[in-house]
């Protein structure tokens, strides 16, 4: 038990305190030996950089939460097809509305 919580309250924040200054020091380093040279715009310190970072996160990558459209829409399907009969189900993949029965498409 007290393995666990060292590992809990010691190592994991101090890997993540790395990982995200590792992550900062790749941007910074990429930023300053790119785009000074090809667009001629200034060179970025370590805190920009993790500025950078944390910007390109909310704007492209949200904040690791996995409900965006497509993953609740694919969930939501998913269950959908869980109590759909086999032949709605083969309708669905035809790309037929399983909703409609063929005597109404007639």
């Amino acid at each position: 038990m007290n393995k666990n919580r060292f590992l809990l309250f010691v190592v994991v924040p101090v890997a993540m305190v790395l990982f995200i200054a590792f992550g900062g020091w790749v941007v910074m380093q990429l930023w300053n030996w790119l785009l000074p040279t090809l667009f001629g715009w200034p060179q970025v310190t370590f805190w920009q950089a993790l500025g950078i970072l944390a910007l390109s996160r909310i704007l492209f990558g949200g904040f690791g939460l996995h409900n965006s459209g497509r993953y609740s829409m694919r969930r939501r399907l998913a269950g959908r097809k869980e109590h759909m009969a086999p032949e709605e189900q083969e309708r669905l993949k035809q790309g037929i509305d399983p909703s409609t029965s063929e005597s109404s498409a007639k």
